[in-house]
């Protein structure tokens, strides 16, 4: 819950304000996944991604949206996984999400106003690109000082379907369904 009783966009709000982003940018751990890691006794890592995050991630970007991935470190889970479902945009590195994403779209030409973007986020990390993008969202298990920052909190946690909620909001508030990109 917000603290100093901060409003929060209602969900028919969101969905018309996600109606006109360019992108949606994603953190991973805590976002796409529950904010666990799996590690074996050779360093090999495995993650849990929710099925229908990617499922949605895939008709976006079929819809016309740009999905992108910021995370503050490198896992090749996390790149198969984005593979797996053909999202273009990884940026997997150390330091400041925002300098990143901004290096990133310098690098391959992306033309992208942060003004006209949506970031998902839910820790600490995340609060330097909160800060610079045009809609900020929370997941509803995200650190309380990113909660109180944002403009909309998913009713699920990371890793358990926010992501397919979000993007749900974007399809209605361009009156759009999913089901419309599932055969393109």
């Amino acid at each position: 819950m917000p603290r100093g009783g901060k409003k929060y966009l209602t969900k028919a709000q969101i969905a018309k304000r996600l109606a006109t982003i360019e992108a949606l940018i994603l953190d991973v751990d805590g976002v796409l996944t529950d904010d666990s890691l799996f590690f074996g006794p050779d360093g090999f890592e495995m993650k849990r991604f929710n099925i229908g995050d990617g499922l949605n991630m895939v008709l976006a970007t079929r819809a016309g949206l740009e999905v992108m991935i910021v995370s503050n470190r490198h896992s090749e889970a996390t790149a198969s996984r984005m593979r797996d479902l053909k999202i273009k945009h990884i940026i997997q590195d150390h330091g400041d999400k925002h300098r990143l994403l901004t290096d990133y779209m310098k690098k391959t030409g992306l033309n992208i106003d942060l003004a006209k973007t949506a970031f998902i986020g839910n820790d600490i990390m995340d609060i330097p690109l909160m800060k610079q993008v045009g809609l900020k969202i929370a997941v509803a298990d995200a650190y309380p000082d990113l909660i109180d920052m944002v403009d909309y909190v998913s009713s699920k946690k990371g890793g358990f379907g926010a992501v397919r909620e979000v993007i749900d909001l974007y399809f209605k508030g361009r009156g759009l369904s999913p089901t419309d990109f599932v055969t393109k």
